[in-house]
């Protein structure tokens, strides 16, 4: 599914933010098992999933000279998703062996747009449509329950059994439906294959238990999450950690930081008596010093509301 498992580590050794996402995105895991018979890793036919080293040394390249990484990332907005995709848009057009078609491909009838293709490429074993998503799910503790109804965001207004649902009976026939045909005729007459790219994390309880949903990838990233009025508690079931807040912005790959950067115990005190209550779910990360002078994340949580997910149930 993913032949880049021997480099798994190398974002953590990036300096540049954007790079290390870019690098995150492409040898993580994803979130599902490759028994999803939908799932269709981007660079499959690559010569790069051939030689991981490849790869390895093209990012390595980037965090030298991410300059043109940047100024691709800068034509379009930072929202997390179109974030992803563009990261997933900046490596295909450089990867040997794979030819993006068109990316973000309007499907139109009688000028309503029906959605976009996010992409389409061509590869050794022929043409294919993908779509690329980014989620992050909160896994809500049951004693009757288990499943994908059973992981909620973070925001509570998506949930991953819906979002599957959408990518599989919505997103992905997209590309055979026939009002597709000329927008697509015009770029190719090969048959098309339909496939998605999950990547993302889910965030298990720290006080009580979820199980993992069914066909969840067995290495998927993973952090933990808490009520805030559980904080005091958790926080004294490890007295060394040293937590602090992570920007929306800087949510995907694991956290780098300069020591300086790093804040202390008072500082978060502070932040937390000032956060209002009815503030969204903060992503908080334990930062630990490494030999080179950075702080490493170590694990991730996200802090959520006392109401959560009850004040924004997804439908």
């Amino acid at each position: 599914m993913n032949p880049f498992a021997a480099i798994t580590d190398l974002p953590q050794r990036l300096t540049q933010p954007a790079v290390r996402d870019l690098a995150w995105a492409l040898v993580s895991p994803p979130l599902l098992d490759q028994a999803s018979t939908w799932q269709r890793y981007p660079l499959t036919e690559s010569p790069w999933a051939h030689e991981p080293g490849l790869l390895a040394d093209w990012l390595l390249r980037q965090d030298q000279k991410p300059a043109a990484l940047l100024a691709w990332l800068s034509r379009s907005s930072i929202r997390r998703g179109l974030y992803y995709e563009r990261l997933w848009q900046f490596a295909l057009h450089a990867a040997p062996g794979v030819e993006i078609l068109a990316a973000n491909l309007p499907i139109r009838q009688s000028g309503h747009t029906l959605g976009e293709l996010d992409l389409l490429l061509r590869d050794a074993s022929g043409v294919h449509h993908l779509e690329l998503a980014i989620k992050f799910y909160l896994g809500k503790p049951s004693a009757n329950q288990v499943g994908p109804t059973q992981w909620i965001g973070p925001g509570s207004h998506d949930r991953l059994d819906l979002k599957l649902d959408h990518l599989i009976s919505r997103q992905l026939p997209l590309s055979a439906h026939p009002q597709a045909r000329p927008a697509l005729d015009a770029l190719t007459r090969e048959a098309i294959k339909a496939g998605m790219w999950v990547g993302g994390y889910l965030f298990y309880p720290q006080f009580g238990h979820c199980q993992p949903p069914d066909g969840v990838h067995p290495e998927h990233h993973r952090g933990g999450w808490l009520h805030r009025r559980d904080w005091l508690a958790f926080q004294a079931t490890d007295a060394d950690r040293c937590w602090q807040p992570l920007p929306r912005h800087a949510w995907l790959s694991p956290a780098r930081l300069p020591l300086e950067e790093g804040w202390s115990r008072q500082r978060l005190q502070t932040w937390l008596e000032a956060l209002p209550e009815n503030a969204g779910a903060q992503l908080l990360v334990d930062l630990q010093p490494d030999a080179e002078g950075y702080l490493q994340e170590r694990s991730r949580l996200f802090l959520v509301a006392d109401d959560w997910p009850n004040s924004n149930p997804p439908s």
